[in-house]
């Protein structure tokens, strides 16, 4: 289904009655309305970024909901559409934690090619309607993904910007990964703790102090 590590390491889940039910369920909603990203990428977090490659991970709650934005990965766009508002803040962070320029370029692919998962919480959403596949069933195969990340023995960083995404903290046990918490990047908590949290540059340091190669932040 993946086409990589992922498929061993999640097999049992996708023969599972609850994720069999998701998949009946989207196929019949796809056939019906608007429903997005695009049925071809939805495991594409899980595509971009095997799991024995996984070092970082950014958690969204679900994917954008408005025409050909989302892409399967949490918070990025296709090249072709405009900024939505959290991932101009996103780059403003990151030009100000690491004095890469504000990228031209929208899609967060190169991260994922480098190993930061981009997992949204429910992989899918109908058009114009935030959360609309939230409890179908999405949660639980999500929180298994997070729980096998858990279990890596390579350190981890995990980046959580949100209420909804610093729920997921329970999941994270073990000592070896860090955590890097903040408020949202949208424009309603982009100052609550957002702008100047530095988590780019924090993950990097945390990585080169495990011996682990650093992410290429730069979107070109």
């Amino acid at each position: 289904m993946i086409g990589n590590d992922w498929d061993n390491i999640l097999k049992d889940e996708f023969n599972k009655d609850y994720f069999k039910n998701i998949i009946n369920f989207i196929n019949k909603e796809y056939t019906k309305k608007n429903i997005y990203p695009p049925i071809n990428k939805i495991f594409n977090a899980l595509k971009f970024t095997s799991y024995i490659n996984t070092k970082v991970v950014i958690i969204g709650q679900d994917p954008y909901h408005e025409p050909n934005q989302a892409e399967g990965l949490a918070f990025s766009v296709s090249n072709e559409v405009s900024k939505p508002p959290s991932l101009i803040n996103i780059f403003k962070e990151l030009e100000d934690d690491l004095k890469i320029p504000f990228p031209k370029k929208n899609s967060l692919i190169p991260w994922a090619n480098q190993g930061v998962l981009l997992l949204n919480a429910t992989l899918t959403v109908e058009e114009h309607k935030a959360n609309s596949h939230y409890n179908i069933g999405w949660e639980k195969f999500t929180d298994n993904i997070i729980s096998k990340i858990n279990e890596k023995e390579t350190p981890v960083v995990f980046i959580l910007w949100g209420g909804y995404a610093r729920n997921k903290k329970r999941l994270i046990t073990n000592p070896k990964h860090y955590i890097i918490e903040s408020a949202h990047p949208s424009p309603l908590s982009v100052y609550r703790g957002f702008f100047g949290s530095k988590p780019f540059s924090k993950t990097n340091n945390f990585l080169l102090s495990n011996n682990i190669s650093p992410i290429d932040w730069k979107i070109e």
